[in-house]
């Protein structure tokens, strides 16, 4: 009889493993490409109720932080597997793919099991009160797994709206923190519904309807404002490369020579109008800034007094006889003389650095872009400065990753246009290269401002200050895009006080539940 109820147990303990994590695996294809945000109604609601009733039969605390785990594998199991194409250029990391593919979502997972776990911790019988709890808590936790350990903000469920731009103009005002917070409690509500004890409940599930609909109205007013908005000609053109040279030139000793004339042929240079070319991240491996200069006659042949080149490549620095290297953005003239500089800040964890260097590398671990020691990071994040006859900007650098951090973009407001370059090649023709470009259209609006994108093996883009895509090369294409007219744009409410809206929502958040509380104790 043991036997059979050990059993029957074990079963159900499966059944209850399998069932979330079925739950978090489909709520991955909400996500980009895909965007069918439709999906998360029933995943987080299932999910919801799921915990709710489980709570309700008084099920041990322990216990709810493995139904959180279970679900967070499915989501990133299944929305991150693309990472591992990284680890195929260099034979020396193939053994960690198997590891790769597991280990990175089952470490996420943990995020979503201290969800859980806190849940049944706070939980409360007012169904309101725990619905508010748990979106608290969820949003919260994915806060955190945005800063902590340097931070990896990838696939917050709010990216499922990227396509909808509309309704995401809201971004402009809270963020993307926020916004996500709001998707959470959105995605819940048909919980609310169906779980109601009183007809009072509805209203909740109501009121977030009608919050959707102000985010709507909001977003079509933001959207007539703008295109009512002159276009103003610029006298100078921004001019994105995307190219689709090949991640080979890591591993093996390519002619640097064919690839620099690859890019300018792709650069098309006219020396008609004043010109930044824009050209993708780290495209010439084995050189450093300071190096550049040899190339002195090829530039000056191909390109005008009043044209710039701005590309990404690696700098060093040498203080008392120790080496620092760097992941670097700079900006030269047609003589091959360095204008401005910068170095990049937020890199990223193994791909770029190796954390507790000391220890891991006793293993043999070494950084997957860099075969030397680990990149360092930059000191700050300023506008580059950049004044050339015609040519007056103050342009925002963020190279690949950066993009991906909201309410991290700079202290400094004073910048026109945000530059980004990027190496997607890194994760093949997988589903990561769009994932990565969506976080584009969320850092546009959150700004204000536009966004010019150069892209090797990538998306590279004209998006502006609403998330509109104007112009593209697409993917697996090549060629180049002008950026030649904007219209002007003002610093939006996000970008001057940033984050801290998201911890007056959780304020708000919490006021509810006291007060839902209360009302059910009178």
């Amino acid at each position: 009889m043991l036997k059979l109820k050990v059993k029957s147990l074990s079963k159900r303990n499966f059944l209850n493993a399998f069932y979330i994590f079925f739950l978090g695996a489909i709520s991955s294809y909400s996500l980009p490409p895909y965007n069918y945000f439709i999906i998360n109604f029933f995943t987080f609601s299932l999910f919801f109720i799921f915990l709710y009733k489980k709570k309700e039969k008084n099920l041990i605390n322990k216990s709810f932080f493995k139904y959180g785990w279970f679900f967070g594998l499915g989501y990133f199991l299944s929305s991150l597997y693309w990472i591992s194409i990284s680890l195929t250029f260099d034979e020396s990391f193939k053994f960690l793919i198997p590891i790769a593919i597991v280990l990175l979502p089952a470490f996420l997972a943990i995020f979503y099991g201290v969800i859980t776990y806190l849940f049944a911790a706070f939980y409360s019988k007012n169904l309101i009160s725990s619905f508010f709890i748990f979106s608290i808590l969820f949003g919260s936790i994915e806060f955190i797994r945005g800063f902590i350990f340097t931070g990896f903000p990838w696939n917050l469920i709010a990216y499922s709206f990227s396509k909808n731009i509309n309704f995401i103009q809201i971004l402009s005002i809270i963020g993307t923190y926020s916004f996500n917070l709001f998707c959470i409690s959105l995605f819940s509500v048909p919980a609310v519904f169906i779980l109601r004890q009183d007809r009072k409940q509805i209203i909740v599930s109501f009121f977030f309807i009608l919050i959707s609909v102000a985010f709507l109205i909001f977003g079509n007013l933001k959207n007539n404002q703008f295109n009512s908005l002159d276009n103003i000609k610029n006298p100078f053109v921004i001019r994105a490369i995307s190219s689709n040279i090949s991640l080979d030139r890591f591993y093996s000793k390519q002619d640097e020579l064919e690839m620099i004339n690859e890019l300018i042929a792709l650069s098309e240079p006219e020396k008609k109008i004043p010109t930044i070319f824009l050209w993708p991240e780290g495209i010439i491996p084995d050189s450093y800034l300071k190096d550049m200069n040899i190339y002195k006659d090829l530039f000056l042949n191909n390109f005008g007094d009043d044209d710039l080149i701005i590309m990404g490549l690696n700098s060093i620095e040498t203080i008392d006889d120790k080496n620092s290297f760097y992941n670097s953005m700079a900006v030269f003239n047609n003589k091959m003389e360095i204008i401005k500089s910068y170095n990049k800040v937020n890199l990223v964890p193994f791909g770029e650095f190796i954390p507790f260097e000391n220890i891991l590398s006793l293993i043999g671990l070494k950084t997957v872009t860099n075969s030397y020691q680990s990149f360092s990071s930059g000191k700050d994040r300023a506008p580059l400065n950049i004044k050339n006859n015609e040519i007056d900007l103050n342009l925002l650098p963020l190279i690949c990753y950066e993009i991906i951090y909201s309410g991290k973009l700079s202290k400094n407001q004073d910048f026109d246009y945000i530059i980004n370059i990027s190496e997607d090649g890194w994760f093949g023709n997988s589903i990561g290269p769009k994932q990565h470009f969506s976080h584009s259209i969320f850092r546009s609006i959150e700004s204000g401002k536009y966004i010019i994108r150069s892209a090797n093996n990538g998306i590279s883009a004209i998006i502006n200050p609403l998330g509109v895509i104007e112009k593209k090369v697409d993917f697996g294409s090549t060629g180049s895009i002008d950026f030649t007219a904007s219209k002007l744009g003002k610093s939006t409410l996000f970008m001057k006080y940033g984050n801290k809206i998201f911890f007056m929502i959780i304020l708000i958040y919490i006021f509810l539940i006291f007060s839902f509380n209360r009302l059910k104790h009178e």
